[in-house]
C-alpha cells in the first residue's frame, strides 16, 4: 500500500476557497487549515496595526499589511497575521500583486489550541528561518508576552521575551517603540 502524501504547491494553494472563512497555508508541501481567528486575536492584531501603522505614517520606511499571502517557495505559501516590508524590498519581493519572498518582519499572534500554537512556534519559525526572514515576532495573548526572534548569521534566534511595561523596539523599524502592555490593552482604552 502506498501511503505517500501528495506534495502541494502554490498552484494548489491559489485554487483553494480562501473566502470560506478558513485559512489555508501550505508549508513545505503540507496543507494546514485553521478557522477564522477569535476576538482576542483580532483585537491584538488591530492594536499592532495601529501602533505600527501610525509609526509608518510618520516614518515611511516601509508598509505593513495584515493577512496577506506570502509565497516563500513553490511548496510554501502562508498567511501571517501581519507583515512589514521595507521600501527597498518592494522591487525584490512584490510581484503580480503578491508578496513573493521574505518580508522584513513577520508577526504571528497565537490562537488557542495546541495545533495552532505548535504551527506558529515551531513549524512557521523553522519556515521563516529557512527562507531568510530577518525578524519574527510571536505574540502570545493569554500570557501577555511577545517573543522577538532576529536573524543572527544564518539563523533566527530568540533575542528577547517581553511582557508588561517592557519596551518593544526593533532595528527593522528604527525609532519604533511601544510598551508591550499597549499591544494587549483593550481597544478604546
Amino acid at each position: 500500500m502506498n501511503t505517500k502524501l501528495k506534495i502541494l504547491t502554490v498552484a494548489d494553494w491559489e485554487a483553494m476557497p480562501h473566502a470560506n472563512g478558513n485559512r489555508y497555508e501550505i508549508i513545505e508541501g503540507e496543507l494546514f487549515v485553521s478557522r477564522s481567528p477569535g476576538l482576542t486575536h483580532e483585537r491584538v492584531l488591530w492594536k499592532l496595526i495601529l501602533l505600527i501603522g501610525n509609526f509608518l505614517e510618520t516614518s515611511p520606511v516601509g508598509e505593513g499589511v495584515a493577512n496577506v499571502g506570502v509565497i516563500l517557495s513553490d511548496i510554501s505559501a502562508v498567511i501571517p497575521d501581519l507583515i512589514v516590508f521595507l521600501n527597498e524590498q518592494v522591487d525584490k519581493i512584490i510581484a503580480d500583486d503578491r508578496v513573493k519572498g521574505p518580508p522584513a518582519l513577520v508577526i504571528e499572534i497565537l490562537s488557542p489550541g495546541p495545533a495552532n500554537i505548535q504551527r506558529d512556534r515551531l513549524t512557521k519559525l523553522h519556515l521563516y528561518d529557512k527562507h531568510g526572514v530577518p525578524e519574527y515576532w510571536i505574540v502570545d495573548p493569554p500570557n501577555l508576552t511577545l517573543e522577538r526572534y532576529v536573524r543572527r548569521g544564518t539563523s533566527l534566534v530568540l533575542l528577547e521575551t517581553l511582557e508588561n511595561d517592557d519596551i518593544l523596539s526593533t532595528t527593522t523599524l528604527p525609532g519604533f517603540f511601544c510598551k508591550v502592555s499597549e499591544i494587549f490593552r483593550p481597544v478604546g482604552k
